[in-house]
């Protein structure tokens, strides 16, 4: 009909059918609370967690890496969410799995103390005042992933907006959690040589800016 354009369709998603097993949806993944391990490769291994996985280049580098943990990537949009599982896919790799879902929701689709790791790098910074409210790491969220994750374990953040990192600094500031390391420019500290830098990473760098980073230990009282 005149006037009227099919809707498109996003050949990502088309693929979430194609890699069943190794890419979730929400609805999957609620069904999975607490049996996430059930889907790598060794299950007995530990349970890993990358928070907006991207492009996927830290996710492969991860997963090839550290064979003796599970990684699982999560991620919003469709694109990078296939591509990332990809590179593991194709090179046969059995600890890195992927989630389509909001890292909001997912105190919906993992029990207390199922995670280990978590890596959080470079999230929407929100500089705008008005627009800080949409940041998500806040305090709540904080208290969200110290519940899921086991105790000991670590938060990996990793962010080039100096505003942003400071505003978590404060949200973290009463929270049970040990801060290990704290730097405002990465790539001139201590830890250099130990970092893997994303591709936004190497734009920033390219750009002459700062990668602010902090590990932090959970260190809450067990129930």
């Amino acid at each position: 009909m005149i006037g009227l354009e099919s809707p498109s369709i996003n050949p990502y998603k088309e693929l979430m059918l194609e890699y069943a097993g190794w890419v979730f949806g929400e609805q999957q993944a609620i069904g999975l609370k607490g049996q996430w391990n059930s889907v790598f490769g060794n299950p007995r291994q530990p349970l890993d967690l990358e928070i907006g996985c991207g492009n996927g280049f830290f996710f492969e580098h991860q997963v090839q890496s550290h064979p003796q943990r599970n990684l699982l990537g999560i991620e919003i949009k469709y694109k990078p969410l296939i591509q990332s599982v990809r590179r593991v896919r194709r090179v046969g790799l059995e600890n890195g799995r992927g989630l389509r879902i909001k890292a909001e929701k997912i105190s919906a689709i993992f029990q207390k103390d199922e995670l280990d790791q978590i890596f959080i790098f470079f999230p929407d910074p929100w500089p705008k005042r008005r627009h800080q409210k949409n940041r998500l790491l806040k305090k709540s969220f904080f208290e969200m992933l110290l519940d899921l994750q086991k105790r000991d374990q670590y938060i990996v953040f990793k962010t080039d907006s100096e505003n942003y990192f400071d505003f978590v600094r404060e949200q973290i500031q009463d929270l049970p959690l040990e801060v290990l390391r704290y730097t405002r420019d990465l790539h001139k500290s201590e830890w250099a040589s130990e970092n893997f830098p994303t591709a936004f990473e190497k734009i920033f760098l390219r750009q002459g800016l700062p990668i602010y980073h902090m590990l932090l230990q959970n260190k809450k009282v067990q129930s």
